[in-house]
């Protein structure tokens, strides 16, 4: 097991932690944003989408004040809650249609939030330096994601 790994199953276990007892979805959302914003380096912004009618409006987070409201399709994050794929972007200034909600983020890891087959949020993390994503980091954020959509009641 990769240091990397390891880094993700501690942060896992603290998720679970977090959330497990609490069922207020606004609450973990705020939660989980404070632990990976704390813990995750290189990010200058990590919060929540909430898919509310026809556009994401934005949820708890961490960070420089950001966009409210991002239409499905549009930026990273309204790519990310149409398709319903994860959008991992080594350099988002080459990003089709792209919203700088804050100038100095360079890459960007959006993770989409399911709840019986349906996307009704999404996890966005911004950073400052190019490529800071990669396939660990995203299975691992993915894993903290499932136990989140699993914690859901709908």
């Amino acid at each position: 097991m990769s240091n990397q790994d390891e880094f993700y199953q501690e942060l896992l276990g603290q998720t679970k932690a977090l959330i497990s007892d609490e069922s207020d979805i606004i609450a973990n959302m705020a939660n989980i944003s404070a632990l990976l914003f704390e813990r995750l380096t290189e990010v200058n912004w990590v919060g929540f989408y909430r898919l509310i009618e026809d556009e994401l409006v934005l949820g708890p987070f961490q960070g420089k004040v950001a966009c409210i409201r991002i239409p499905l399709g549009r930026g990273v994050c309204g790519t990310c809650a149409s398709s319903g794929t994860v959008q991992r972007i080594a350099n988002v200034h080459q990003f089709d249609g792209h919203i700088a909600c804050d100038a100095s983020s360079n890459s960007e890891l959006v993770i989409p939030i399911t709840v019986a087959g349906r996307v009704i949020a999404v996890l966005d993390i911004d950073s400052t330096a190019f490529s800071r994503f990669d396939l660990q980091d995203e299975k691992g954020i993915m894993s903290i994601v499932q136990v989140f959509e699993q914690n859901i009641s709908v």
